[in-house]
């Protein structure tokens, strides 16, 4: 194994039910579409992008042993996700997504994380007990982390020497749970995925676009963060270097994990060397790929 193709995927691992109409749909409208059933989370979302680009993804998260979950891992199996250090609890239920998508983007979504909350910080332990690292000599790879954790526990995770070693790559799961990225910026470690939406909420700003949004983030602390804005300009932004690409514009036929997806191609494009601005162009034409139906 190549081990800069190692990735340590940490966060949810659930099952998502999507339901999608082909046209604008509102609230309170009921509409002839299909549903699917797939393997979803951002931990996992992540995971099975970077298994589809070559890397070796490994997840830490929590399942139930019902047989949602029996029947996830053995998905996630045949995808090339290693979940055999996931915790499996018998008390918890596999956790769970459910969203309706028309023409005009996301409609509603609910995520049932409850069991990743209650689950804490047994999830990390593969990283203190030696499996894969621990105080004396912390994991040094790459790590996608995400928001769907508690608040809490992202700040002990913001501020614990067993992560000082690693190249953290964080997500919000959603722009309601973007402020539990807070302990990121007060300690300004790691690289922020967000859309302009949540970079607004976390930093305090109203940013008209990604740019600006960026600018903001990084005012209040962050180290380095990937801003999208939709169809619009994404902006990739540090204390040195700036970078900018457009995606292109493309019918919508799917939404959920679009941003995810995003993710995975960058890290996978800078783990195989490519520069900062070719890494984030190769991105966002990927996630337009997706978002418009096609493989990545």
């Amino acid at each position: 194994m190549i081990p800069n193709r190692h990735i340590l995927c940490i966060g949810s691992a659930l099952w998502d039910t999507i339901g999608r109409h082909d046209h604008a749909m509102a609230v309170g409208h009921d509409r002839p579409g299909r549903i699917r059933r797939v393997p979803g989370g951002v931990a996992l979302n992540i995971a099975v992008a970077l298994a589809r680009l070559g890397m070796f993804p490994q997840v830490l998260t929590v399942l139930g042993t019902d047989p949602e979950g029996d029947t996830l891992a053995l998905a996630c199996g045949r995808l090339g996700v290693d979940l055999s250090l996931a915790v499996r609890r018998s008390d918890l239920p596999t956790d769970a997504y459910m969203a309706v998508e028309g023409a005009n983007g996301l409609v509603a979504a609910i995520a049932d994380a409850h069991s990743l909350e209650a689950a804490g910080d047994a999830i990390l332990a593969p990283l203190d007990d030696g499996r894969l690292g621990s105080a004396a000599a912390p994991y040094g790879g790459t790590i996608a982390l995400d928001g769907n954790l508690t608040a809490p526990l992202l700040g002990v995770i913001a501020a614990s020497p067993l992560f000082a070693a690693a190249d953290l790559r964080i997500a919000p799961a959603s722009p309601g749970k973007a402020d539990r990225l807070l302990a990121f910026l007060e300690a300004g470690r790691g690289t922020l995925y967000v859309n302009r939406e949540e970079a607004n909420l976390l930093s305090g700003s109203n940013a008209p676009d990604a740019g600006g949004a960026a600018r903001a983030l990084l005012k209040a602390g962050a180290e380095r963060c990937i801003v999208t804005d939709g169809v619009g300009e994404a902006v990739d932004l540090s204390a040195t270097n700036c970078y900018r690409a457009t995606p292109p514009l493309v019918e919508p036929r799917r939404i959920t994990g679009a941003g995810d997806t995003l993710m995975a191609v960058h890290i996978a494009s800078e783990l195989q060397g490519m520069g900062r601005g070719e890494a984030l162009f190769h991105a966002t034409q990927s996630a337009a790929r997706y978002v418009a139906g096609e493989d990545i």
